[in-house]
């Protein structure tokens, strides 16, 4: 059975916390909030953890969750290099809407799936789920919803969709933009490749003019899109 916890309620935030660090801890699923949209959470080094997710969310391992962060330092922990125009970027929009691809640090023992030496982090700005992070490490996180249908603003969509298959639903009202992340791939810029380019994969909550502010020449031209996450 799945236990919903409103954490708009101090006390109900303290025992939801707690739940949900255990059930992290015990390879289970936890919805949470973000600035963004719902997600679903999973231990980021539980290979079990993370297939359950893509499980309860009817993906493959050709989809790979991005990890959250609770900032640059353990960010730093996870990939193997932040480029300078990056680091510019995350003091930008962190906490806040824009998942970066980076090349992932190959001593690591974790299994996300097919990530080809890579990782897609974020920090999101709801104290929930950082204070959530900071106590349970990073977090494979990615829509709380089912693949082909929209990604769940609330508690109770999620719900709704995801069932039995979370232990822990963490309810912090309805999320405050809707819009998923804007996601960029930076590994290229990492590996200093010979006219390396920042790719924007898809757009969202930071739009391609900020970006393109920050980076310059940096940015590709084209954007793309790809299906969603928190």
């Amino acid at each position: 059975m799945s236990d919903i916890f409103d954490c708009r309620d101090e006390a109900q935030l303290l025992a939801g916390l707690r739940h949900a660090r255990r059930s992290i801890a015990r390879g289970e699923l936890v919805v949470l909030p973000t600035d963004t949209v719902y997600g679903v959470a999973a231990d980021a080094f539980s290979p079990a953890a993370v297939a359950s997710l893509l499980a309860a969310k009817g993906r493959g391992r050709q989809s790979p969750p991005p990890v959250l962060v609770s900032g640059a330092p353990m960010l730093a922990a996870l990939v193997s290099e932040v480029p300078e125009p990056i680091e510019r970027l995350i003091g930008e929009f962190w906490p806040g809407g824009l998942t970066i691809v980076l090349p992932s640090q190959p001593s690591l023992a974790w299994d996300l799936g097919e990530t080809y030496g890579t990782v897609a982090v974020r920090m999101p700005d709801n104290r929930v789920t950082l204070d959530l992070i900071q106590d349970a490490g990073p977090l494979a996180v990615s829509s709380a919803n089912l693949t082909g249908r929209p990604a769940a603003t609330s508690v109770l969509e999620a719900e709704r969709m995801l069932r039995s298959s979370v232990k822990v639903y963490l309810d912090d009202g309805p999320s405050s933009t809707g819009v998923a992340s804007t996601i960029i791939d930076a590994t290229a810029l990492a590996r200093r490749d010979k006219d390396a380019r920042v790719r924007v994969l898809r757009v969202g909550a930071v739009s391609t003019e900020r970006l393109r502010e920050l980076l310059g020449d940096s940015l590709e031209s084209a954007a793309f899109e790809s299906g969603a996450t928190a």
